[in-house]
């Protein structure tokens, strides 16, 4: 399989097939079926975050956090780790070593600020439990 380039067109290229592959995961899938309303729209939003990521495009203008909080019961540490794996196959066949791997790193990264956005703001908004005797 020839490598994609790491411009638009190959950026578009790997969310789609990565989205496929997600949408098709046993355990993955069923989250981002019910979160997603418009996938065409989902994607080329992904694209834009990816395009703003890894070249500096500044086309994405969302906020992560609070659209992940919509879903924060259902996201676990294994999901990230489950999305982690297959972006990291994912972008392992379609692109250049090289491209793959800071694709991957930027991956890892941002998985974990999300992770810790969850849970503080989970802990925000929980109840505070009264301990006083």
């Amino acid at each position: 399989m020839s490598r994609l380039p790491l411009n638009e067109d190959g950026l578009a290229t790997l969310v789609d097939a990565f989205y496929t592959r997600v949408r098709a995961d046993p355990k993955l899938g069923p989250i981002f079926e019910d979160a997603v309303t418009n996938w065409p729209e989902h994607l080329q939003t992904l694209t834009a975050f990816w395009s703003s990521v890894m070249l500096g495009t500044g086309r994405y203008k969302g906020q992560p956090v609070p659209v992940h909080m919509q879903h924060r019961d259902r996201i676990t540490p294994e999901l990230f780790d489950r999305w982690l794996a297959l972006w990291g196959e994912t972008t392992s066949t379609h692109m250049p070593a090289d491209v793959a791997a800071v694709l991957q790193d930027k991956a890892a990264n941002i998985a974990r600020s999300l992770q810790l956005a969850l849970s503080f703001y989970a802990k925000r908004t929980m109840p505070q439990r009264n301990t006083a005797p």
